[in-house]
C-alpha cells in the first residue's frame, strides 16, 4: 500500500471542490487514486443565498449544504469527504484546527494537493484557505512535528481556477482534459442546488479551457481534441527528465 496513489483537495466551502476541480477528482479517481476532500466550511453564511431567501435557518442551511457536498463527492468518486465545519465569512482556523489538517495530510500522504488561488479580493476565505494549505503542508514535512509519524514528502500544490479569474492574478500552467468524466462533473454540479446560477457558468469555463488545451497540445497541427478541461497553476517547480 506504500505506493498507493492519493490526492488531497482543500476546499474553503462545500461546493468549491465541485466547480473548480470536480473533473480532476473524477478523472484521477478513475485512474485509481484515492482522492480525499477536506471542506473547511459548508459555505453556510456566504454561499447559500438561495436557501436564506427561502427562510431557512442556520442549522438547516448547514445540513443541506453538507448533504449536497456528500452527494457530489459520491458522484465524483471521492474516497473520503472530511468536513471541518469551521464556519465561513470569515473562515478562521485556530492552531488546533491547523494541526487537524496537518494530521489529515500526513494520513493521506498525497501525491499532489489542490486548493484555491493565492489572491481573491472577492472572497478572502479562498486565499486564506490556500495560505493555510501551504502552512499545513510545511508543518506536515517537519520531522520535529509529532516525531515518529511519517512525514510528508513534497507534493505539488495546484491552484484551481477562481471565479473572475482576471482579477486574481491566477495564471494556469497546466490543463487537464476532463472530457471523459464531464458527465460526472456536471452531475456533481447539479447536486449544488444552493448555487444553481453557477451550473452553466462552470460549463462555459470548462469549454473555454478545452480550447486552451487544444491550442497547447498542438493547435490545428494535430493537437488532441478536447471538449471540456480544467486549468491549474502550480506553486512549486516541477522536476523533469525530459520535456
Amino acid at each position: 500500500m506504500a505506493d498507493k496513489k492519493t490526492a488531497l483537495v482543500i476546499s474553503a466551502h462545500a461546493a468549491d471542490f465541485v466547480w473548480r476541480c470536480g473533473g480532476a477528482i473524477a478523472a484521477h479517481a478513475e485512474l485509481g487514486y484515492d482522492v480525499t476532500v477536506a471542506c473547511l466550511s459548508f459555505g453556510e453564511r456566504g454561499e447559500s443565498a438561495r436557501l436564506w431567501k427561502e427562510g431557512k435557518g442556520l442549522d438547516e442551511v448547514k445540513a443541506i449544504r453538507r448533504e449536497e457536498a456528500e452527494k457530489a463527492a459520491e458522484v465524483l468518486g471521492v474516497k473520503e469527504l472530511v468536513c471541518f465545519d469551521l464556519g465561513d465569512y470569515p473562515l478562521v482556523l485556530e492552531k488546533e484546527d491547523k494541526f487537524k489538517l496537518v494530521d489529515l495530510i500526513r494520513k493521506v500522504q498525497p501525491r499532489f494537493m489542490l486548493s484555491h488561488s493565492q489572491y481573491d479580493p472577492y472572497n478572502t476565505d479562498h486565499m486564506y484557505t490556500t495560505q493555510i494549505a501551504l502552512e499545513a503542508r510545511m508543518v506536515a514535512q517537519a520531522w520535529g512535528h509529532n516525531p515518529g509519524e511519517k512525514v510528508l514528502g513534497a507534493p505539488q500544490l495546484y491552484l484551481f481556477e477562481p471565479h473572475q479569474t482576471e482579477q486574481m492574478g491566477w495564471k494556469p500552467d497546466s490543463f487537464l482534459d476532463i472530457t471523459p468524466v464531464w458527465d460526472k462533473k456536471r452531475a456533481a454540479m447539479e447536486c449544488m442546488n444552493g448555487q444553481v446560477h453557477l451550473w452553466e457558468y462552470y460549463e462555459r469555463v470548462a469549454q473555454q479551457r478545452a480550447n486552451h488545451f487544444k491550442r497547447n497540445s498542438g493547435g490545428q497541427s494535430g493537437g488532441r481534441d478536447c471538449k471540456y478541461a480544467e486549468g491549474f497553476q502550480s506553486i512549486f517547480p516541477r522536476t523533469l527528465d525530459e520535456l
